[in-house]
């Protein structure tokens, strides 16, 4: 009652200005009821009414809503932060100590090339309308991406910012991988595998499952063939990154020396610190993608903290009983396997459901990056298969089983209703996340092989054994992370 005297008084005061400052005839302005329900829209989120008639389009749309665009603003900010400088500190104290300045340069190398390809194609190719597999040019260097709202995504955020966003997880995504390629892999193979792999693996996945006529975006397309969802990643950055990763190691091999030489973490307290970057920029990443500070926003914090803590707290814990030690690093492999396995499921399931959720991704990869490695010899350097493609696909699974239209009625929105989300949801949505799940795994290691192949025939992938032995610091980039002491 209070909102709606609030509203309804702001709404007096925001007509009587207008009558003030124009000469306009009142039948040209919109009514009271229309300013009322204009602005309790703005407060939950929702769509302006003068935009109810044709919610496919962005053209009643007149601007943006400030706290919204605020807060995304924000997230866009803490998504960056999550790459520069938290994946950065978070794999480099985790290489040895020659190597640790190529891991911060491929994590700016990929942010540069990445956002050029956004700004040509990148975004348009995700989320302008086109196939169900991949979208079109109508955005191609951002013409037409302006302050205005793209009613497609969002009534209440500047298409410009939402494109923003969005760069950030374009960003991250490829960065992601070098985690298991790392302290072998020559700085222009890295850039030229980026680049192409964005093109054949980001884009057609981010699309299918973001895009509004996407192939598996259950929730907001109406027409979708696979009614999957995925909140905030899982498919789209976790498992594409991952599997394709897993693809990448296998086709360098392993370092010099492994299995047979100590490689241990050069610097533990960069690797927390960077640990606890990504924890923190994670909120942007979940709670970001609800696209507005609203309570579906809210619920994506709560599920994230509360899944976060308890697989890190399960990771570690893990180690203690069956190594007699928890290790610094078993806490933050645990966190950011917790932040990886809830991402897809954050803005759909309860608090109850998160904490669930935390407990498995405490356990199983755990049990992927301490076991599969040791039965298989694959040198994954980092552990990225271990964390982000088997937390990913246990993330996009879970999601299935836990869901709940209760925190989040857009899964029993019109376009769910229609596509038949509406009706699986609690009971057999899990097959449609398995579908999900097979098609991006198929893609991305596919694509991979494929891209990984031909950039290793054409310029190489792995640096020669001498510069191995030397590192990478100062013969890819000439310079030293640390200086010798006299």
């Amino acid at each position: 009652m209070i909102v709606r005297v609030f509203i309804l008084s702001a709404a007096l005061i925001g007509a009587g200005a207008l009558r003030a400052q124009t000469a306009s005839p009142a039948s040209a302005s919109p009514s009271l009821e229309q300013r009322v329900a204009d602005l309790e829209a703005y407060i939950n989120n929702a769509a302006r009414g003068s935009d109810s008639a044709n919610p496919k389009t962005a053209s009643n749309i007149s601007g943006p809503g400030p706290g919204h665009n605020g807060w995304m603003m924000t997230s866009s900010a803490l998504v960056l932060f999550m790459t520069l400088p938290g994946l950065a500190l978070f794999y480099g104290g985790l290489v040895r100590q020659k190597n640790v300045l190529s891991i911060l340069a491929q994590c700016f190398g990929i942010a540069g090339l990445v956002a050029i390809l956004w700004w040509a194609v990148g975004y348009s190719l995700v989320f302008s309308r086109g196939s169900p597999v991949l979208g079109g040019l109508t955005f191609s260097f951002l013409r037409g991406v302006d302050a205005k709202p793209n009613g497609d995504y969002s009534y209440w955020v500047s298409q410009n910012i939402f494109a923003m966003y969005q760069l950030m997880f374009a960003i991250i995504t490829p960065a992601l991988i070098i985690g298991a390629v790392a302290e072998r892999i020559r700085f222009a193979a890295v850039l030229v595998f980026v680049a192409i792999w964005m093109f054949v693996v980001y884009f057609p996945i981010a699309h299918m499952v973001w895009g509004i006529d996407g192939l598996m975006n259950g929730v907001w397309n109406d027409r979708a063939r696979i009614t999957a969802i995925d909140f905030a990643g899982g498919t789209v950055v976790h498992m594409s990154s991952g599997w394709s990763a897993l693809v990448l190691c296998g086709l360098l091999g392993p370092r010099l020396g492994f299995r047979k030489e100590i490689m241990a973490p050069h610097s533990m307290v960069l690797c927390m610190v960077g640990s606890g970057m990504l924890w923190v920029g994670w909120y942007g990443f979940n709670a970001g993608s609800a696209l507005g500070a609203d309570g579906i926003s809210a619920n994506a914090f709560t599920t994230t903290t509360l899944a976060t803590a308890v697989a890190s707290f399960t990771w570690a814990m893990l180690e203690y009983v069956l190594r007699g030690k928890p290790s610094v690093l078993g806490f933050c492999s645990g966190a950011v396997a917790g932040l990886v396995v809830i991402t897809p499921a954050c803005g759909y399931v309860d608090p109850t459901g998160s904490v669930i959720i935390g407990a498995a991704a405490g356990v199983v990869p755990f049990f992927a990056c301490t076991k599969l490695k040791s039965w298989f010899h694959y040198d994954d350097a980092l552990d990225t298969f271990g964390v982000h493609a088997v937390g990913g696909t246990l993330g996009a699974f879970l999601t299935g089983l836990f869901a709940t239209a209760a925190v989040n009625g857009n899964l029993s929105g019109a376009p769910a209703t229609q596509n038949g989300l509406a009706k699986i949801l609690g009971h057999s949505l899990w097959l449609e996340q398995l579908k999900a799940i097979l098609i991006t795994i198929f893609l991305a290691v596919v694509a991979s092989a494929i891209v990984g192949f031909v950039v290793k025939t054409v310029i190489g992938l792995r640096i020669a054994p001498e510069v191995e032995r030397q590192g990478l610091d100062i013969n890819e980039h000439g310079e030293e992370g640390y200086m010798a002491s006299g």
